[in-house]
């Protein structure tokens, strides 16, 4: 299998914080960076750090260090992951995500966007079966996708053929793969959805996994 990782399922945020990205942003320059400094000053903060009491680093990304020494690759949005798909065609992908990245709702549906590379993936046959793993934190927030996921399977019946909805699964529980069983990872920042105050994080995993790069992450930390 392919193993995909967005960032957003560790960087993330509490319940009834409502200016929190996961809610539904765009992914422009304005996002990836001025929204989140004018979140700082929302709360009276002086450096990302105000940022942390509503959006913390979940526990769980230090796991995936066990990858280290298989093809790795970062990548600043998912909408690249399709040079990653191509390089890895018709194999199965698990992608630990805040967000199904199925189906985007809004502009040009034929255009790789983060919100819809998975269904064009497997569309295009790129993709043989995907599973999106919801973090657990997901439990805690009524309204995200992660929560019910009855729901949220019912909301892409009409926006992805009875076909490929089939070759789809959505979960909470599932448990990492061991590193035997993936044939490359892409490790993806989503600087639109995950704090600046997490980028160290963020980068210090990717050198472990000596990622490849697709295309460059941010590098927020001085930028308030």
């Amino acid at each position: 299998m392919l193993l995909s990782i967005d960032w957003d399922a560790y960087s993330g945020t509490r319940e009834l914080v409502f200016d929190a990205p996961i809610w539904g942003t765009r992914d422009l320059a304005h996002d990836r960076l001025d929204a989140w400094r004018g979140r700082v000053q929302k709360r009276g903060g002086q450096d990302w750090a105000a940022l942390e009491e509503d959006f913390p680093l979940y526990s769980g990304w230090q796991e995936l260090a066990q990858y280290a020494g298989m093809p790795a690759f970062v990548a600043l949005s998912h909408a690249d992951a399709w040079a990653w798909l191509e390089r890895f065609p018709g194999q199965d992908v698990l992608n630990i995500d805040s967000h199904h990245d199925l189906a985007s709702f809004s502009g040009d549906a034929a255009r790789v966007r983060p919100g819809n590379w998975a269904g064009l993936g497997l569309r295009a046959g790129l993709i043989r079966r995907y599973t999106c793993l919801y973090p657990p934190w997901h439990a805690a927030l009524p309204v995200a996708e992660g929560f019910d996921l009855d729901r949220t399977r019912a909301e892409l019946e009409p926006l992805l053929l009875p076909e490929l909805l089939g070759r789809v699964t959505l979960t909470r529980t599932l448990p990492l793969p061991p590193p035997r069983e993936v044939q490359a990872l892409l490790l993806v920042q989503s600087p639109a959805w995950t704090s600046p105050a997490h980028d160290a994080e963020f980068l210090e995993l990717a050198g472990r996994l000596n990622c490849a790069t697709l295309t460059q992450p941010m590098r927020r930390l001085s930028a308030l």
